[in-house]
């Protein structure tokens, strides 16, 4: 059994752990509040906006002025992976690197051996995965996590789109978590560029997106205005969609950790009591046992 003094100082230390778990806990709470609140507000628009743009790019069809919707022989890849800046979130980075993984293996496995796979990586768990692995990591914005904001992403945005146009890339991946709940992310691995045709639903009647929507001024300052703008959404949407995501998986973690701690104390304080009173029963013997030595 340990001694008195060791399970003492291993009762300082796991109320210490048990006191920063905690607050960390609550600070991850807040800034939930405040990031479930964004991504909540903006869901609705961005979802609207992107079914928009998939009936547009069908309407408009394969031209010069819908480069957005172009699609290519896949042959270079570029893979935005969105991870966090900071750990003690669970599994929040280490499911977004699996799916990473899982989308090379499956998908672009001939591409990685020719070396025509690129990432770009928002967080520094991804950006330091990648980067030590040897991956081609053409660029990190993990600076985008301290001050996230439309005006800070949309630069990002637009190189992506620009990067394309330019034939750069033929398509563009994204990887990150979906927010659902404090306790709950999904993973999503979404085909950002070229834009995908709008998924016809099985059993119902194909409808012609033309019938749908009135072009005013014209097809073309609407690809010029709109296309951009909702592709930047997405890519804003995204982030937002993982930073709820990682206070969430965060705020659990702490959870779970502030409760395991709670667990040990209590078997701590058992077994301190129990060395506390074998101490006590020594130190009785001694004394009884000094008495009668004293008594012969």
């Amino acid at each position: 059994m340990a001694g008195l003094k060791e399970v003492r100082i291993r009762i300082a230390s796991v109320k210490s752990t048990q006191q920063i778990t905690n607050a960390m806990k609550m600070v991850a709470a807040s800034k939930l509040r405040r990031a479930q609140t964004a991504i909540v507000k903006l869901r609705p628009y961005a979802a609207k906006l992107r079914e928009v743009l998939q009936n547009l790019s069908t309407t408009i069809g394969d031209s010069d002025e819908n480069v957005y919707s172009q699609e290519r022989k896949p042959e270079k890849i570029l893979i935005l992976v969105i991870t966090s800046n900071r750990g003690l979130c669970g599994g929040f980075n280490t499911n977004v690197i699996k799916a990473a993984n899982n989308l090379l293996a499956t998908d672009y496995a001939r591409q990685l051996e020719q070396n025509n796979v690129s990432f770009i990586t928002i967080g520094r768990k991804g950006s330091e995965y990648f980067r030590k692995r040897k991956f081609n990591v053409v660029e990190s914005r993990d600076e985008l996590f301290d001050k996230l904001t439309f005006d800070n992403v949309a630069p990002l945005a637009e190189s992506l789109m620009k990067s394309f146009a330019d034939k750069k890339y033929d398509r563009i991946e994204i990887v990150y978590n979906q927010f659902k709940n404090a306790a709950t992310q999904r993973l999503v691995v979404e085909q950002f560029l070229p834009i995908a045709a709008q998924p016809q639903v099985a059993g119902t009647p194909a409808v012609k997106a033309e019938a749908d929507y009135i072009f005013e001024p014209d097809k073309e300052t609407i690809v010029r205005e709109l296309i951009p703008k909702t592709l930047r959404i997405q890519v804003f949407k995204a982030l937002l969609d993982s930073f709820a995501s990682e206070q969430g998986a965060r705020m659990t973690a702490m959870q779970k950790a502030t409760d395991n701690a709670k667990d040990m104390l209590k078997a701590l304080n058992i077994s301190y009591n129990k060395a506390r009173q074998a101490s006590i029963t020594n130190e009785i013997l001694e004394i009884v046992s000094g008495a009668e030595a004293l008594k012969g």
